[in-house]
Protein backbone atom coordinates (compact mmCIF):
# COMPACT_ATOMS: atom_id res chain seq x y z
CA UNK A 1 0.00 0.00 0.00
CA UNK A 2 2.55 2.60 1.00
CA UNK A 3 4.66 1.70 -2.19
CA UNK A 4 1.66 2.69 -4.33
CA UNK A 5 1.41 5.83 -2.40
CA UNK A 6 5.47 6.66 -2.44
CA UNK A 7 4.94 5.69 -6.72
CA UNK A 8 1.94 7.72 -7.16
CA UNK A 9 3.79 11.06 -5.40
CA UNK A 10 6.48 10.63 -7.35
CA UNK A 11 4.63 10.63 -10.36
CA UNK A 12 3.17 13.91 -9.35
CA UNK A 13 6.29 15.55 -8.47
CA UNK A 14 8.09 14.79 -11.85
CA UNK A 15 4.61 15.93 -13.67
CA UNK A 16 4.93 19.05 -12.00
CA UNK A 17 8.45 19.71 -13.63
CA UNK A 18 6.39 19.23 -16.91
CA UNK A 19 3.70 22.26 -16.39
CA UNK A 20 5.81 24.77 -14.51
CA UNK A 21 4.18 27.74 -16.83
CA UNK A 22 0.65 26.69 -15.58
CA UNK A 23 0.85 28.15 -12.38
CA UNK A 24 -3.12 27.17 -11.24
CA UNK A 25 -1.97 23.40 -12.61
CA UNK A 26 1.13 23.83 -10.55
CA UNK A 27 0.02 24.72 -7.39
CA UNK A 28 -2.89 21.75 -8.02
CA UNK A 29 -0.64 19.13 -8.68
CA UNK A 30 1.76 20.30 -5.54
CA UNK A 31 -1.58 20.44 -3.17
CA UNK A 32 -1.89 16.47 -4.38
CA UNK A 33 1.68 15.12 -3.97
CA UNK A 34 1.69 16.95 -0.22
CA UNK A 35 -1.29 15.53 0.53
CA UNK A 36 -0.42 11.73 -0.93
CA UNK A 37 3.02 12.39 1.63
CA UNK A 38 0.76 12.85 4.34
CA UNK A 39 -1.22 9.86 3.86
CA UNK A 40 2.46 7.85 3.65
CA UNK A 41 3.21 9.68 7.13
CA UNK A 42 -0.19 8.72 8.54
CA UNK A 43 -0.24 5.35 7.84
CA UNK A 44 3.34 5.02 9.88
CA UNK A 45 1.46 7.15 12.77
CA UNK A 46 -1.14 4.92 12.74
CA UNK A 47 0.86 1.85 13.37
CA UNK A 48 3.19 3.51 16.28
CA UNK A 49 -0.20 5.40 18.36
CA UNK A 50 0.10 2.94 20.94
CA UNK A 51 -2.28 5.28 23.28
CA UNK A 52 -4.69 6.83 20.69
CA UNK A 53 -4.35 4.31 17.80
CA UNK A 54 -7.49 1.77 17.31
CA UNK A 55 -4.83 -0.89 15.59
CA UNK A 56 -1.63 -0.23 16.85
CA UNK A 57 1.06 -2.22 16.16
CA UNK A 58 4.85 -1.06 17.60
CA UNK A 59 6.80 -3.42 16.37
CA UNK A 60 5.77 -2.24 13.02
CA UNK A 61 6.38 1.40 14.03
CA UNK A 62 9.99 0.60 15.54
CA UNK A 63 11.18 -1.57 12.72
CA UNK A 64 10.25 1.26 10.18
CA UNK A 65 11.92 3.85 12.06
CA UNK A 66 15.50 1.30 12.73
CA UNK A 67 15.28 -0.09 9.23
CA UNK A 68 15.20 3.72 7.63
CA UNK A 69 18.31 4.48 10.17
CA UNK A 70 20.04 1.79 9.49
CA UNK A 71 19.86 2.25 5.51
CA UNK A 72 20.88 6.17 6.32
CA UNK A 73 24.12 5.17 7.95
CA UNK A 74 24.87 2.67 5.57
CA UNK A 75 24.85 4.82 2.86
CA UNK A 76 26.99 7.68 4.75
CA UNK A 77 29.47 5.06 5.45
CA UNK A 78 29.57 4.09 1.59
CA UNK A 79 29.86 7.38 0.23
CA UNK A 80 32.76 9.11 2.58
CA UNK A 81 34.73 6.07 2.17
CA UNK A 82 34.42 5.64 -1.78
CA UNK A 83 37.32 7.71 -2.51
CA UNK A 84 36.69 8.11 -6.06
CA UNK A 85 33.78 10.22 -5.78
CA UNK A 86 36.09 12.74 -3.29
CA UNK A 87 32.73 13.49 -1.33
CA UNK A 88 31.95 13.51 1.93
CA UNK A 89 28.20 13.70 4.05
CA UNK A 90 27.58 17.31 5.56
CA UNK A 91 24.40 16.40 6.55
CA UNK A 92 22.22 13.74 6.45
CA UNK A 93 18.50 12.97 8.61
CA UNK A 94 15.70 10.53 8.00
CA UNK A 95 15.49 10.34 4.18
CA UNK A 96 17.80 12.53 2.52
CA UNK A 97 21.79 13.28 2.30
CA UNK A 98 23.06 16.37 1.92
CA UNK A 99 26.69 15.38 0.02
CA UNK A 100 29.77 18.11 -0.53
CA UNK A 101 31.49 17.81 -3.30
CA UNK A 102 34.81 19.94 -2.92
CA UNK A 103 35.52 21.89 -6.13
CA UNK A 104 33.36 19.63 -8.62
CA UNK A 105 31.59 21.43 -11.49
CA UNK A 106 28.06 21.33 -11.98
CA UNK A 107 28.58 18.40 -14.93
CA UNK A 108 31.14 16.57 -12.03
CA UNK A 109 28.50 16.61 -9.61
CA UNK A 110 25.60 15.43 -11.76
CA UNK A 111 27.56 12.53 -12.87
CA UNK A 112 28.66 11.57 -9.52
CA UNK A 113 25.51 12.13 -7.68
CA UNK A 114 23.92 9.98 -10.63
CA UNK A 115 26.76 7.02 -9.39
CA UNK A 116 26.48 7.13 -5.70
CA UNK A 117 22.45 7.11 -6.20
CA UNK A 118 22.65 3.89 -8.16
CA UNK A 119 25.21 2.10 -6.10
CA UNK A 120 23.18 3.16 -2.73
CA UNK A 121 19.89 1.94 -4.25
CA UNK A 122 22.12 -1.33 -5.52
CA UNK A 123 23.22 -2.24 -2.02
CA UNK A 124 19.55 -2.19 -1.08
CA UNK A 125 16.69 -4.68 -0.94
CA UNK A 126 13.16 -3.62 -3.02
CA UNK A 127 11.87 -1.03 -2.87
CA UNK A 128 14.33 0.78 -0.76
CA UNK A 129 15.69 3.49 -3.67
CA UNK A 130 17.77 6.80 -3.25
CA UNK A 131 16.77 9.31 -5.67
CA UNK A 132 19.14 11.95 -6.82
CA UNK A 133 17.46 14.96 -6.82
CA UNK A 134 19.27 18.21 -7.27
CA UNK A 135 22.36 20.13 -6.87
CA UNK A 136 23.31 23.18 -4.94
CA UNK A 137 25.57 25.78 -6.52
CA UNK A 138 26.48 27.37 -4.26
CA UNK A 139 25.09 26.37 -1.27
CA UNK A 140 25.16 27.56 2.41
CA UNK A 141 24.20 24.99 4.97
CA UNK A 142 23.18 26.90 7.90
CA UNK A 143 21.83 24.35 10.59
CA UNK A 144 19.30 21.47 10.40
CA UNK A 145 16.64 22.06 7.95
CA UNK A 146 17.77 25.28 7.84
CA UNK A 147 19.72 26.13 3.92
CA UNK A 148 19.71 28.13 0.91
CA UNK A 149 21.31 27.94 -2.64
CA UNK A 150 21.03 28.29 -6.35
CA UNK A 151 19.41 24.75 -7.48
CA UNK A 152 20.32 22.79 -10.90
CA UNK A 153 17.27 19.76 -11.54
CA UNK A 154 19.57 18.86 -14.31
CA UNK A 155 22.41 19.21 -16.14
CA UNK A 156 20.38 21.12 -19.52
CA UNK A 157 19.16 23.74 -16.80
CA UNK A 158 21.10 27.09 -17.74
CA UNK A 159 19.69 29.52 -14.96
CA UNK A 160 19.92 28.51 -11.12
CA UNK A 161 16.57 28.36 -9.24
CA UNK A 162 16.68 30.34 -5.50
CA UNK A 163 15.93 27.76 -2.92
CA UNK A 164 15.73 28.69 0.26
CA UNK A 165 14.10 26.01 3.11
CA UNK A 166 13.69 26.85 7.22
CA UNK A 167 15.40 30.64 6.69
CA UNK A 168 13.75 34.32 6.98
CA UNK A 169 14.00 34.76 3.30
CA UNK A 170 10.65 32.16 3.40
CA UNK A 171 9.22 32.79 6.92
CA UNK A 172 6.20 35.13 7.41
CA UNK A 173 7.51 35.58 11.27
CA UNK A 174 9.12 38.81 10.63
CA UNK A 175 8.66 41.96 8.27
CA UNK A 176 9.71 42.10 5.28
CA UNK A 177 12.39 44.20 5.23
CA UNK A 178 14.54 41.16 6.85
CA UNK A 179 13.72 39.03 4.22
CA UNK A 180 14.21 41.07 1.35
CA UNK A 181 17.60 42.14 3.01
CA UNK A 182 18.77 38.67 3.34
CA UNK A 183 17.83 37.35 0.04
CA UNK A 184 19.56 39.86 -2.13
CA UNK A 185 22.48 39.60 0.26
CA UNK A 186 22.46 35.78 -0.22
CA UNK A 187 21.92 36.77 -4.13
CA UNK A 188 25.53 39.21 -4.16
CA UNK A 189 27.62 36.67 -2.17
CA UNK A 190 26.79 33.74 -4.69
CA UNK A 191 26.69 35.50 -7.37
CA UNK A 192 30.08 37.71 -6.94
CA UNK A 193 31.94 36.23 -4.26
CA UNK A 194 32.76 39.98 -3.11
CA UNK A 195 32.19 40.62 0.47
CA UNK A 196 32.52 44.42 -0.44
CA UNK A 197 29.61 44.84 -2.45
CA UNK A 198 27.54 42.88 0.19
CA UNK A 199 28.75 44.86 2.90
CA UNK A 200 27.99 48.18 1.20
CA UNK A 201 24.72 47.09 0.21
CA UNK A 202 23.61 46.42 3.79
CA UNK A 203 24.93 49.15 5.51
CA UNK A 204 22.94 51.26 2.67
CA UNK A 205 19.30 49.45 3.75
CA UNK A 206 20.81 49.79 7.56
CA UNK A 207 21.32 53.51 7.12
CA UNK A 208 17.36 53.82 5.26
CA UNK A 209 15.79 52.27 8.49
CA UNK A 210 18.29 54.18 10.83
CA UNK A 211 17.09 57.60 8.79
CA UNK A 212 13.99 57.25 9.08
CA UNK A 213 13.36 56.70 4.70
CA UNK A 214 12.66 53.05 4.46
CA UNK A 215 8.96 51.86 3.78
CA UNK A 216 6.77 51.41 6.21
CA UNK A 217 5.36 48.44 4.37
CA UNK A 218 8.43 46.47 4.63
CA UNK A 219 8.60 47.31 8.07
CA UNK A 220 5.26 46.28 9.18
CA UNK A 221 4.68 42.68 10.86
CA UNK A 222 1.56 40.74 10.40
CA UNK A 223 0.52 38.00 13.40
CA UNK A 224 -2.47 35.72 12.90
CA UNK A 225 -4.90 36.19 15.50
CA UNK A 226 -6.31 33.01 17.27
CA UNK A 227 -9.21 34.35 19.36
CA UNK A 228 -9.53 36.58 22.15
CA UNK A 229 -10.35 33.31 24.48
CA UNK A 230 -7.22 31.11 22.69
CA UNK A 231 -4.71 33.16 25.00
CA UNK A 232 -3.45 32.22 28.41
CA UNK A 233 -4.08 35.14 30.93
CA UNK A 234 -1.37 37.80 31.22
CA UNK A 235 -0.26 36.81 27.30
CA UNK A 236 1.96 39.27 25.82
CA UNK A 237 0.85 38.99 22.31
CA UNK A 238 1.24 41.94 19.45
CA UNK A 239 -2.18 40.76 17.89
CA UNK A 240 -3.93 40.17 21.56
CA UNK A 241 -2.86 43.44 22.82
CA UNK A 242 -3.67 45.52 19.44
CA UNK A 243 -7.34 43.70 19.59
CA UNK A 244 -8.14 44.69 23.06
CA UNK A 245 -7.15 48.76 22.35
CA UNK A 246 -9.15 47.90 19.11
CA UNK A 247 -12.20 46.59 21.24
CA UNK A 248 -11.67 49.09 23.99
CA UNK A 249 -12.63 51.89 21.74
CA UNK A 250 -15.31 49.68 19.64
CA UNK A 251 -16.21 46.03 20.27
CA UNK A 252 -17.04 45.54 16.51
CA UNK A 253 -12.94 46.90 16.12
CA UNK A 254 -12.26 43.27 16.85
CA UNK A 255 -10.14 41.65 14.29
CA UNK A 256 -11.61 37.95 13.00
CA UNK A 257 -10.17 34.42 14.06
CA UNK A 258 -7.36 33.86 11.30
CA UNK A 259 -6.84 37.17 10.19
CA UNK A 260 -3.89 38.76 10.13
CA UNK A 261 -3.17 41.88 12.50
CA UNK A 262 -0.44 44.46 10.92
CA UNK A 263 1.46 46.26 13.53
CA UNK A 264 4.85 48.07 13.99
CA UNK A 265 7.59 48.88 17.45
CA UNK A 266 7.79 52.38 17.74
CA UNK A 267 9.81 54.14 20.23
CA UNK A 268 8.78 54.51 23.85
CA UNK A 269 10.32 55.83 27.16
CA UNK A 270 13.73 53.88 28.52
CA UNK A 271 12.31 51.08 30.37
CA UNK A 272 8.78 50.70 28.90
CA UNK A 273 7.90 46.61 27.63
CA UNK A 274 8.05 46.07 24.51
CA UNK A 275 4.40 45.24 24.17
CA UNK A 276 3.95 48.81 24.99
CA UNK A 277 5.76 49.83 21.85
CA UNK A 278 3.33 48.19 19.76
CA UNK A 279 1.00 50.61 17.58
CA UNK A 280 -1.20 49.71 14.17
CA UNK A 281 0.30 51.59 11.47
CA UNK A 282 -2.59 53.74 10.68
CA UNK A 283 -1.83 54.97 14.28
CA UNK A 284 1.72 56.41 13.15
CA UNK A 285 0.71 57.79 10.05
CA UNK A 286 -1.77 60.08 11.96
CA UNK A 287 0.55 60.91 14.98
CA UNK A 288 3.22 62.85 14.24
CA UNK A 289 5.00 62.50 17.12
CA UNK A 290 4.99 58.71 16.80
CA UNK A 291 8.29 57.64 15.24
CA UNK A 292 9.65 54.17 13.91
CA UNK A 293 12.19 52.27 16.31
CA UNK A 294 14.82 52.00 13.77
CA UNK A 295 16.97 50.51 16.42
CA UNK A 296 15.04 47.87 17.15
CA UNK A 297 14.40 46.91 13.58
CA UNK A 298 18.06 46.97 12.86
CA UNK A 299 19.44 45.38 16.25
CA UNK A 300 16.86 42.79 16.75
CA UNK A 301 15.25 41.89 13.19
CA UNK A 302 17.43 42.64 10.31
CA UNK A 303 21.06 41.69 11.72
CA UNK A 304 20.58 38.64 13.25
CA UNK A 305 19.71 36.59 10.26
CA UNK A 306 22.40 38.15 8.78
CA UNK A 307 24.78 37.88 11.35
CA UNK A 308 23.85 33.70 11.30
CA UNK A 309 24.12 33.39 7.98
CA UNK A 310 27.93 35.51 7.06
CA UNK A 311 29.48 34.60 10.39
CA UNK A 312 30.12 30.92 7.88
CA UNK A 313 32.01 33.30 6.14
CA UNK A 314 34.02 34.42 8.97
CA UNK A 315 32.40 38.17 8.69
CA UNK A 316 30.94 40.45 11.95
CA UNK A 317 27.42 41.96 10.65
CA UNK A 318 27.49 44.25 14.25
CA UNK A 319 30.76 46.03 12.99
CA UNK A 320 29.84 46.37 9.77
CA UNK A 321 26.50 48.45 11.69
CA UNK A 322 28.38 50.01 14.05
CA UNK A 323 30.88 51.55 11.35
CA UNK A 324 27.08 53.37 9.83
CA UNK A 325 27.64 57.30 10.35
CA UNK A 326 24.78 57.92 13.27
CA UNK A 327 22.67 60.84 11.46
CA UNK A 328 20.63 62.53 14.40
CA UNK A 329 17.15 64.72 13.23
CA UNK A 330 16.06 67.48 14.79
CA UNK A 331 12.07 67.99 14.90
CA UNK A 332 11.28 71.47 13.84
CA UNK A 333 7.65 72.85 14.75
CA UNK A 334 5.98 74.45 11.53
CA UNK A 335 3.67 76.83 11.36
CA UNK A 336 0.78 74.23 10.83
CA UNK A 337 1.64 73.10 14.16
CA UNK A 338 1.41 76.24 16.02
CA UNK A 339 -2.34 75.32 17.19
CA UNK A 340 -1.98 72.14 18.03
CA UNK A 341 -2.51 71.27 21.37
CA UNK A 342 -0.49 68.78 23.64
CA UNK A 343 0.99 68.66 27.18
CA UNK A 344 4.34 68.64 28.28
CA UNK A 345 4.38 64.83 29.13
CA UNK A 346 4.90 64.53 25.40
CA UNK A 347 8.38 66.14 25.47
CA UNK A 348 9.78 65.42 29.47
CA UNK A 349 8.82 62.48 31.06
CA UNK A 350 10.27 60.50 34.00
CA UNK A 351 10.77 56.88 35.13
CA UNK A 352 11.59 57.99 38.87
CA UNK A 353 9.50 57.89 42.05
CA UNK A 354 9.16 61.50 43.05
CA UNK A 355 9.15 60.66 46.71
CA UNK A 356 11.93 58.57 46.94
CA UNK A 357 13.29 58.72 43.43
CA UNK A 358 13.40 54.78 43.23
CA UNK A 359 12.53 53.04 39.28
CA UNK A 360 8.93 53.12 38.69
CA UNK A 361 6.40 52.78 36.04
CA UNK A 362 3.52 53.57 38.40
CA UNK A 363 4.48 56.99 38.71
CA UNK A 364 4.98 56.56 42.67
CA UNK A 365 6.05 53.50 43.58
CA UNK A 366 3.95 50.89 45.30
CA UNK A 367 6.52 50.95 48.04
CA UNK A 368 5.37 55.31 48.83
CA UNK A 369 2.06 54.22 47.94
CA UNK A 370 1.87 52.14 51.39
CA UNK A 371 2.28 55.61 53.26
CA UNK A 372 0.53 58.01 51.95
CA UNK A 373 0.81 60.62 54.18
CA UNK A 374 3.95 60.93 53.60
CA UNK A 375 3.79 61.14 49.63
CA UNK A 376 1.12 63.86 50.75
CA UNK A 377 3.40 65.77 52.99
CA UNK A 378 6.70 65.39 50.71
CA UNK A 379 4.64 66.48 47.94
CA UNK A 380 3.55 69.55 49.55
CA UNK A 381 6.52 70.65 50.55
CA UNK A 382 8.17 70.46 47.15
CA UNK A 383 5.45 72.40 45.42
CA UNK A 384 5.68 75.03 48.33
CA UNK A 385 9.54 75.09 47.26
CA UNK A 386 8.68 75.31 43.62
CA UNK A 387 6.18 78.13 44.51
CA UNK A 388 9.07 80.35 46.28
CA UNK A 389 11.67 79.56 43.73
CA UNK A 390 9.45 80.97 40.76
CA UNK A 391 8.03 83.93 43.27
CA UNK A 392 12.36 84.54 43.77
CA UNK A 393 12.17 84.68 39.37
CA UNK A 394 9.52 86.59 39.19
CA UNK A 395 10.65 89.62 41.28
CA UNK A 396 14.66 89.47 39.55
CA UNK A 397 12.78 89.46 36.48
CA UNK A 398 10.38 92.59 37.21
CA UNK A 399 13.39 94.51 39.50
CA UNK A 400 15.34 94.18 36.58
CA UNK A 401 12.25 95.98 33.81
CA UNK A 402 12.11 98.84 36.74
CA UNK A 403 15.52 99.47 36.08
CA UNK A 404 15.55 99.60 32.62
CA UNK A 405 12.51 101.55 32.31
CA UNK A 406 13.59 104.04 35.31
Amino acid sequence: MLEEILKTRLMVKSSMKTYQQDKALLRLLHARQLGLKLIANVTFGYTAAGYSGRMPNVEVGDSIVHKARETLEGAIRMVNSTKKWGARVVYGDTDSLFVQLKGASKEQAFRIGSEIAEAVTATNPKPVTLKFEKVYLPCVLQTKKRYVGYMYETLEQKEPVFDAKGIETVRRDACPAVGKVLERSIKLLFETRDLSQVKGFIQRQLLKVLEGTASMQDLTFAKEYRGSGSYRPGACIPALELSRRMTAYDRRLEPRVGERVPYVIVYGSPGVPLIQLVRRPLDVLQDPSLRLNSTYYVTKQILPPLGRLLQLVGVDVLRWYQEIPRVQKASLWGASEVGRRGTISQYFTSLHCPVCQQLTQLGVCSACRADPQRVAVTLNQDVRRWEAQQDQLLQVRLGGSGGTWG
